[in-house]
């Protein structure tokens, strides 16, 4: 599945922070400041992780594939890391002499957010970046706000539970970079559905989402997509290119993926169709 190269989707953008937002780097330990940071840089910089967004993206697109049917999506939880890695062994085992077996073996035990975003026996398709502040939208200020618990009781302010916390203001933009290799033209298709949500303000980030925090908004630049077709003269000639490119140069191997959402989210829907229980398969109309 990664040991020949097929194709790359690479893509660019800007996040956006639509009200605050807050990714905690866990309770300070220091004594004057902020009981509750955010995450930061090296420099001091607010910093998404680019697990934070990754993670945001696979649980809205796991809700959405567990609507479906449940086994699209299976909750790691059902099956124990001991039985899982039993079974695995088990599996390797038994395949130990043909690695094609024991790869398929592997892909037929795999749910289908799994083939995108990987699980303990298959590697991520999907990479993103820490999302790096933007400097032009950064002035070097975070806000403090106050939190309290509420003793259910009394309906009041619960004693010695008063607590500050940080987050990075609103209007805060984030450099956002994502690549996707060797991705079926379906698992792509899951990948814009996802994207979309975050372009259309429905995946928040970070804590404090239930009192409005953590809204942003991506805004999608670029899609640059190769697709060798298993033809070694593209391979060569994209190579080629690479070499004799500079850093953020659009080589001309690269297509515009923007035009290929479309039929990549159709492929998306005509496989999960397809993967029903009881659905017959579909049939191709000679054209």
């Amino acid at each position: 599945m990664f040991d020949t190269f097929k194709n790359r989707l690479e893509i660019t953008g800007t996040l956006t922070t639509i009200t605050a937002l807050r990714i905690s780097a866990g309770r300070s330990t220091e004594p004057i400041g902020t009981d509750l940071p955010v995450i930061k840089d090296a420099l001091g910089q607010p910093l998404i992780p680019g697990s934070s967004f990754k993670g945001a993206l696979r649980s809205r697109l796991e809700s959405f594939l567990r609507g479906i049917d449940s086994s699209f999506a299976e909750d790691p939880a059902d099956f124990t890391t001991s039985a899982r890695n039993i079974f695995v062994k088990d599996l390797k085992e038994k395949h130990k002499d043909n690695d094609l077996e024991l790869t398929q073996e592997l892909l037929n035990m795999t749910d289908l957010i799994s083939h995108l975003f990987g699980s303990p026996w298959i590697a991520s398709k999907f990479q993103v970046r820490d999302l790096t502040v933007l400097p032009d939208t950064w002035f070097d200020q975070y806000q403090e706000r106050d939190g309290v618990a509420i003793d259910r009781d009394t309906e009041t302010a619960a004693d010695g539970k008063l607590y500050d916390f940080q987050v990075v203001p609103a209007s805060t933009q984030f450099e956002f970079r994502a690549v996707v290799e060797n991705a079926e033209p379906w698992e792509l298709g899951l990948l814009m559905i996802g994207l979309h949500q975050f372009e259309t303000e429905q995946i928040p980030l970070g804590g404090g989402r239930s009192r409005g925090l953590g809204v942003v908004k991506l805004d999608i630049d670029q899609m640059l997509w190769v697709d060798v077709e298993n033809d070694p003269k593209k391979l060569l000639t994209y190579l080629q290119e690479l070499v004799n490119s500079k850093i953020g140069d659009k080589l001309p191997s690269y297509q515009d993926g923007k035009q290929s959402k479309q039929k990549w989210t159709e492929a998306l829907i005509n496989h999960l169709r397809d993967h029903l229980p009881n659905h017959p398969p579909r049939t191709e109309v000679p054209g």
